[in-house]
């Protein structure tokens, strides 16, 4: 026993001083936000896309503004930039206009209006990125201005009146228009939503952003091993809650995605619980579906584990359907089949297999929801669910059964990226079926971590 003893303290210590490599990037320190280089080529290619689209016209995109501490109870940071704005420039930096120009007979322009520095303020703030060489070479745009009063709105209608196209704006709801779209509007310039365009672009990603929801997804298996390992019998739902939450910010995410779900027992059968205040106990299923966000991008993925680290005979057999339903799915990926069409084959095998397993009922009937959605800068992304799939989109695979009669809900939630062939499950780290899951729960150092939290 004492030799027994030893070994965990050995063994178990060393797993946990060993997470994955932090990401590979050197903080910029004129840049704000997290002070990631910006793939320059990359942005460029996406902004001489948009305006090979539109031939003609004068794209305005904003950054957004910070949110008022004062006025708002804040869960993360005071900012994150618009994802329009983002998708193009890859810079996290608020009151900040972009203003493209679009022309099919002389060379488009790209203008970005920055605040000008407020070294006073920065005491408060941090240092920012203002007008001049900086940000010409940092972001790539080569003509920078300061973002000044009327600047952005005089420059806008003098190029409109030049060009010989429309105004094309990312404003999103006619209820909440801003200053600058109102003005143009009554100064007899209309504005055309460019955001269909935009959205069509972002459906297929490009591989800086495959390389962000990897980093968003690598962080979020990571954190379901984390919570696999800590979970016991007595906790609150709260405390795996915050061991995955650590575990995101210890491997570099920005923020969560989404708010952490975390639920057991009766509360796994509660498809958007986030409460996560209830005890849990023992003989419980523990549901967790989260999401670590790197770089704007956030991953999902949703595993369920039981709290005591073995599935009971009837929780395999409901677990193993709504496996057989996921894995039937990825098989039958590739490109040209749309999501919907992928519901279908989750719903037929889940049906098919179901048995007596839900007595009277159909297995099926416990699946209450999609089978997915596209993933990208937001948890539900941009996307149409009618579209055949193409090599470079990415979306998630969710079967899931509810009981509630039984306390029982079982979700598996993968992220996966659809290649020339078939697809990639990019949450393949987590651990999956009930084997691996219970291998995980009942090695030493899991054990170990789980009987000292």
């Amino acid at each position: 026993m004492r030799y027994a003893f030893m070994l965990l303290l050995v063994f178990a210590p060393i797993e946990a001083q060993t997470p994955p490599p932090p990401p590979q990037y050197e903080v910029v320190p004129e840049l704000p936000g997290a002070g990631r280089p910006i793939a320059i080529e990359t942005h460029r290619a996406r902004r001489a896309s948009l305006c090979e689209h539109i031939g003609d016209g004068v794209i305005v995109i904003g950054s957004g503004a910070q949110f008022d501490l004062e006025q708002l109870v804040l869960q993360d940071r005071d900012f994150r930039p618009d994802d329009y704005f983002f998708y193009f420039t890859g810079l996290e930096s608020p009151n900040t206009w972009l203003v493209l120009v679009a022309s099919s007979t002389s060379p488009d322009q790209e203008i970005l209006f920055l605040p000008p520095r407020d070294p006073r303020a920065e005491q408060w703030t941090g240092k920012k990125l203002g007008p001049g060489p900086d940000a010409v070479r940092l972001t790539g745009i080569r003509k920078v201005r300061a973002m000044l009063p009327d600047s952005v709105g005089a420059a806008v209608e003098n190029l409109v009146k030049q060009s010989r196209g429309p105004l094309f704006t990312t404003q999103r709801h006619e209820t909440q228009v801003h200053p600058l779209v109102a003005r143009w509007s009554r100064n007899g310039i209309d504005a055309v939503s460019i955001i269909p365009t935009i959205d069509s672009m972002r459906v297929v990603k490009d591989e800086t952003e495959l390389a962000a929801l990897r980093r968003a997804i690598h962080i979020t298996t990571e954190a379901h091993k984390a919570a696999m390992r800590i979970v016991r019998p007595g906790m609150h739902e709260y405390q795996v809650e915050a061991t995955i939450e650590y575990t995101f910010r210890n491997l570099g995410a920005d923020r969560v995605g989404f708010p952490s779900i975390v639920g057991s027992g009766p509360n796994t059968t509660v498809l958007h619980y986030d409460v996560n205040r209830r005890q849990i106990e023992d003989g419980d299923l523990v549901l967790a579906d989260i999401g670590a966000e790197w770089g704007q991008y956030t991953a999902d993925v949703t595993r369920t584990f039981p709290a005591n680290g073995r599935f009971t005979d009837r929780q395999k057999e409901i677990y193993n359907l709504v496996l057989g339903a996921q894995l039937a799915v990825i098989d039958a990926i590739k490109p040209g089949v749309t999501i919907r069409d992928l519901d279908v084959v989750a719903r037929r095998f889940m049906s098919s297999h179901s048995g007596d397993l839900c007595g009277q009922q159909n297995c099926v009937s416990y699946f209450i929801h999609g089978l997915g959605h596209w993933l990208g800068m937001r948890v539900h992304d941009v996307g149409d669910y009618s579209m055949p799939l193409e090599p470079g989109m990415v979306f998630t695979l969710e079967p899931g059964i509810y009981i509630p009669g039984e306390d029982l809900g079982i979700r598996i939630e993968d992220d996966v990226l659809v290649t020339e062939n078939g697809c990639e499950v990019l949450s393949v780290g987590a651990p999956k079926t009930v084997e691996e899951v219970e291998s995980l729960m009942n090695s030493i150092s899991s054990r170990f971590t789980r009987s000292n939290s």
